[in-house]
């Protein structure tokens, strides 16, 4: 089996171009992050900090899973190279996730082992911790992974109030869903303070869900933030301690770092509840979707 910096190093279905990147691109990760912000708008932050509304066409975007279709879009809007900054309101509309995909995908180009990571951000929401993506790389010379909010741009680290290096994230400011999860399993944590503030979600199952998100995106199956499969529940009374039990294990595993990958790796592989399956439901539409090479 690979080793992990070999793994992640490589592509899976969400993170094969489909479409070169730009061959300009820096090599920089604060570099690489402005150019992301320049092409990419969060739909949902948009209204709030950038007086942008996007149309429900326009909003269909969101929901565009591989990276491939989302550089066709992205030049569609716009078809100057990646690295000229767009105009607030011609940029792509995406989440958290799509930041964190897209540099994780130019990372792996580039040779840099790279994951995305699902969790839950504190510095968005005070007392709250709010469903949320990044990216975590290798970085060689300091020989250790870190976290990497690449939708953090200007606007939003000053009305957040960032108290922090994007470009380093603390581990107690993005909370890993694994680490979300023993927090509440433990009682150190209260587990209705992790969700969806604003559309009034949360609770054990919510980071459940994140729990088997961040393992498929520890796969190289970077699925969207409302992707339902498997064993994910709608409610805290799905969750039997049989599950409880395995959701357990799971959190273990993804925290586990390197020495944790290849049990990791077996985990996904061998159980149908917790691999991504070829049809997902799409808990914002309420429809299915088909998953490519899935």
């Amino acid at each position: 089996m690979e080793n992990p910096q070999q793994y992640y190093r490589g592509n899976g279905p969400m993170t094969r171009n489909g479409a070169d990147f730009d061959a300009a691109l820096p090599k920089d990760v604060g570099a690489l992050c402005e150019v992301i912000q320049g092409v990419l708008m969060h739909g949902d932050i948009a209204p709030f900090l950038y007086n942008i509304t996007f149309s429900e066409e326009q909003r269909r975007d969101m929901h565009i899973r591989p990276i491939g279709e989302m550089l066709s879009r992205i030049r569609a809007l716009d078809p100057r190279p990646l690295t000229i900054a767009r105009d607030p309101a011609n940029r792509l509309p995406t989440v958290c996730r799509h930041f964190s995909l897209m540099l994780c995908a130019i990372l792996r180009e580039q040779g840099v082992p790279a994951r995305a990571r699902c969790g839950f951000g504190a510095y968005f929401t005070p007392g709250k911790f709010e469903d949320h993506w990044v990216c975590e790389y290798w970085n060689a010379s300091q020989a250790r992974w870190i976290l990497v909010d690449a939708q953090l741009d200007g606007t939003q680290r000053k009305a957040l109030h960032i108290d922090f290096d994007p470009l380093e994230v603390p581990c107690d400011r993005f909370i890993i869903a694994g680490d979300a999860w023993q927090q509440c399993r433990a009682g150190r944590a209260d587990a209705s303070a992790f969700g969806l503030t604003y559309v009034g979600m949360s609770g054990l199952w919510f980071i459940a869900g994140n729990v088997i998100r961040d393992l498929a995106s520890l796969n190289r199956m970077e699925m969207l933030p409302w992707d339902v499969w498997g064993m994910m529940e709608m409610q805290d009374a799905g969750l039997t301690d049989e599950r409880k039990a395995l959701l357990d294990r799971i959190a273990a595993l993804t925290l586990g770092g390197d020495e944790k990958f290849a049990e990791m790796r077996s985990i996904y592989e061998s159980d149908d509840r917790l691999r991504v399956p070829s049809v997902v439901f799409n808990a914002v539409r309420n429809t299915t979707d088909t998953v490519a090479n899935a």
